[in-house]
Order: C-alpha cells, then structure tokens, then sequence
C-alpha cells in the first residue's frame, strides 16, 4: 500500500545547502545595497524580494517565510534611507503569502512564477506607499507605468534568479 502525502507540502520537499540560506539573502543586500550607488538604474530591481519569493513559494513554510521576509526587510531598511521597519513590515508581508500560496499552488511553473512575481512586486510597492504615505504622512509619488515597468523587469530577472536556485536544490 503507497502512503499518500497529506499535502502539496509533504508531497514535495525541499532544502538547499545551509550556505545557500545564508549567502543568497546577505548577496542580495549587499548588491542592492552598493551597486547602485555606482549605478542608479540598478536601483529599479529589489533583489531581497525576489529571495523572499522564491524561498518563500519553495520552502512553502508560512511562519518561516514571515519571520525571513521581516528580517530581510528590515537589514535592508537599516542599508538605505528608508524608516524603519517599512520594507521589513512589506516583505514579511509578501513572504506569508507566497509561502502559503506556495502550499497550494504549484510554484514551480514558469508560468505560475511569471505571475506571482509580477503580483507580488506590485502588491509589495503598494504597500510601501501606503504605509510611507498614509503612516508615516511622507510626501511619495505612485506612477502606474513605471510600477509595472519596475515589475516587469523584477519578473524577468526573478526568472533567472529562479533558474540559478533551483540548480542548488537538493530534494529528500
């Protein structure tokens, strides 16, 4: 007799190498937070995200995915000029959600990510606008077409990102 999983979760699991925990998130800050000083354009990309995304829609753990989404977010509050407590408040956040789709969903679709990447930078820059403009009650400007630019481009470097963790897997 098979035994059948419970869930999406028991049915597929999945760990990385403890370097990878470690040295993907702290890469991330660190690029995020020194290459665009050199240059500016590079500031359109939110690397911590995208590691919380994919870790978060992976490891389909929500509580870890929270507590790893505020914490990143908020080492990356203390690197830039932003108050506080906002990008750990967004990606803690956005790290709950996609884990728990993550546990119901496939993630591992092209298609699937492409979207939920898409979604969530948007729903991310969202709520850093509301909470800098209506919080904090700091002047900040919301343009459409360059938040679903700012997207877009997130979604397609995600897509390589993506690919590059996932060479790192190993499955139990």
């Amino acid at each position: 007799m098979a035994l059948m999983a419970s869930s999406r979760r028991e049915a597929d699991t999945q760990s990385f190498p403890f370097l990878v925990y470690v040295l993907t998130p702290l890469l991330a800050l660190g690029l995020q937070s020194f290459v665009p000083l050199h240059f500016p354009h590079f500031a359109v990309l939110d690397l911590p995200l995208l590691v919380v995304i994919y870790f978060a829609s992976t490891l389909r753990a929500p509580i870890g995915a929270t507590i790893g989404g505020a914490l990143l977010g908020l080492a990356q509050d203390a690197l830039t000029h932003q108050p506080l407590g906002v990008f750990g408040i967004a990606k803690a956040f956005i790290g709950y959600l996609a884990a728990s789709l993550g546990v119901r969903i496939d993630t591992e679709s092209i298609g699937t990510r492409l979207m939920l990447t898409f979604i969530f930078v948007m729903l991310n820059d969202a709520i850093d606008w509301i909470l800098v403009r209506h919080l904090l009650a700091e002047p900040i400007a919301w343009g459409w077409i360059y938040q679903i630019l700012r997207a877009a481009i997130n979604t397609l470097v995600a897509i390589i990102l993506f690919a590059l963790l996932d060479r790192l897997k190993s499955r139990e």
